[in-house]
């Protein structure tokens, strides 16, 4: 392990701790899914099924509103992981919400429980990403 892969380690880490706190007794497909802010503090998040499916909660919606309610704005790098055959992305709606507190080069690590991983960028995630920038009519 180098030294630049400390901070992912950590950050992977938290991820796959919360995962096991995961709600998901319908698709029983737990997800976690950690941000790191700028103050380089971590958060957790897990996702939270509900009978009504489209009520559930995303693992990264989840870390960016604890990154949000603990007073923070900016996502420097985010790591998911589930217990699937290949990484598993953010769906669109979390891709979207990443964007929205992430720059377009902020490095996103999707990862397997069996270890497999893959590296990429919220811009990779989203390009052509809607921004504040496409409301402004000045």
């Amino acid at each position: 392990m180098s030294a630049d892969d400390e901070p992912l380690d950590e950050l992977l880490s938290a991820a796959r701790a919360v995962r096991e706190n995961a709600y998901a007794p319908y698709s029983r497909f737990k997800v976690g899914a950690a941000v790191r802010g700028a103050s380089g503090r971590i958060y957790p998040g897990c996702n939270v099924e509900n009978v009504a499916y489209p009520e559930g909660t995303c693992a990264e919606a989840g870390a960016i509103a604890l990154m949000i309610a603990s007073g923070e704005t900016e996502v420097t790098a985010v790591a998911v992981i589930a217990d699937s055959a290949a990484p598993v992305p953010p769906c669109g709606g979390c891709r979207q919400k990443l964007a929205e507190f992430a720059r377009h080069d902020t490095p996103v690590t999707l990862a397997t429980t069996e270890g497999a991983s893959l590296r990429t960028t919220v811009g990779d995630l989203l390009p052509g990403r809607f921004d504040a920038s496409h409301m402004d009519r000045t």
